[in-house]
Parts: C-alpha cells; sequence; structure tokens
C-alpha cells in the first residue's frame, strides 16, 4: 500500500519538476538533484547550481522497466536482457542512443546515455507522479562530497532549490556502479 505522505511528497515535487524546477530527493546512497530531462531551461539551472560541466552528461533515473522501454527497444536482444536483469536495482548503466533520443545537454559529449531503474520509494514514488524518468545527478557543488542527509542537502542548495522530498538515502554506500552495456566493462564500482 502507497505511503499517503510520500504519494504527496512526490506529487508536489513532480508539479515542482514540470514548472522547470530543480529539486533535491533521497536516492539509493545520497541524496540527488534532478530536474525535467526535456526542459533545456532547467538542466543549465542545474548545471549551474552544481557548477559541472555540460560535457559530463547526467543520470536518467526512473521508477521502473516501462519509463525506460522507448531507450531499450533500439538496442540488441542481449544488451536489453542485460539491462532488464539488472533493473530495478543499484547499477547505472551507460546505453548507447542508436536513435538519438535523449539530448545532448543529458548525453554531453557522448553517444550513449546513463540511465537507472531505482527500486528506493521516494524515486520511484517521484518518477510515477513526475510520468517518466527524470534528472539524477549527486546534490553537491562540484568539487565537495555528496550529500548524504537532508540537513547536508539544504546546507548546500538551501536558498536556491525551493523543493526537497522526503525521505532518506537507503543504506547503500556510495554512487551507483557504473556499467557500460555495450562493453561489459565497470566504469565505476563493482
Amino acid at each position: 500500500m502507497p505511503n499517503p505522505t510520500l504519494t504527496w511528497h512526490a506529487r508536489r515535487a513532480s508539479m515542482a519538476l514540470k514548472a522547470g524546477d530543480v529539486i533535491a530527493y533521497p536516492t539509493e546512497a545520497v541524496w540527488g538533484l534532478g530536474c525535467d530531462p526535456a526542459n533545456e531551461t532547467a538542466m543549465k539551472r542545474l548545471l549551474a547550481l552544481k557548477q559541472r560541466p555540460k560535457e559530463k552528461g547526467v543520470i536518467l533515473i526512473a521508477a521502473d522497466l516501462a519509463q525506460v522501454a522507448h531507450l531499450l527497444a533500439p538496442l540488441p536482444d542481449e544488451l536489453r536482457a542485460k539491462a532488464e536483469s539488472l533493473w530495478p536495482g543499484f547499477v547505472t548503466c551507460i546505453l548507447p542512443d542508436l536513435e538519438r533520443q535523449v539530448p545532448d545537454w543529458i548525453r554531453g559529449r557522448h553517444d550513449a546515455v546513463a540511465v537507472r531503474v531505482s527500486r528506493h520509494p521516494s524515486v520511484v514514488a517521484l518518477c510515477r507522479a513526475f510520468g517518466g524518468p527524470i534528472v539524477s545527478t549527486s546534490c553537491n557543488p562540484s568539487g565537495r562530497p555528496p550529500a548524504t542527509t537532508a540537513f547536508a542537502a539544504r546546507r548546500y542548495f538551501n536558498q536556491r532549490v525551493q523543493t526537497f522530498m522526503v525521505g532518506h538515502p537507503d543504506q547503500q554506500t556510495g554512487p551507483s556502479p557504473i556499467l557500460e552495456l555495450s562493453s561489459g566493462r565497470y566504469l565505476r564500482g563493482r
């Protein structure tokens, strides 16, 4: 049964996303900053908040496989099956963007997109309320440690981010492992 408080906060945060705002929310290991991936202005604001170069790209995080089916469909069967076997879970996969479905402000300088289908309750509720995947990047200015508590997230961005979701990170330590799906090589973790 869905948690009514979490559902309310997710709806509120999803309205902020649809209005072009940047939000802060808990993920599996740290707090994240997010925005609507289709809104280039919101993405520019998020990158400016973090002082992060556009070229690095960001992660898309989703509630379930259906929300990223359009990104999985063009992949060869074995790559699609590998991603589906890892999700939902604490692994970010680098998917080739074969049909250029994802804007360059998400991909950065890459020909692929980083995607994670989460099982974290706040992420799942938020992405379901929003109706699709959202941008996910750690909640911290570049070069600083990621926020692991709501207090730390607010300390970094209290005056510049209006919406902070309820919840806390799971017990994962460190950022999610990143698997380059086409090569099978882990770029981070594992």
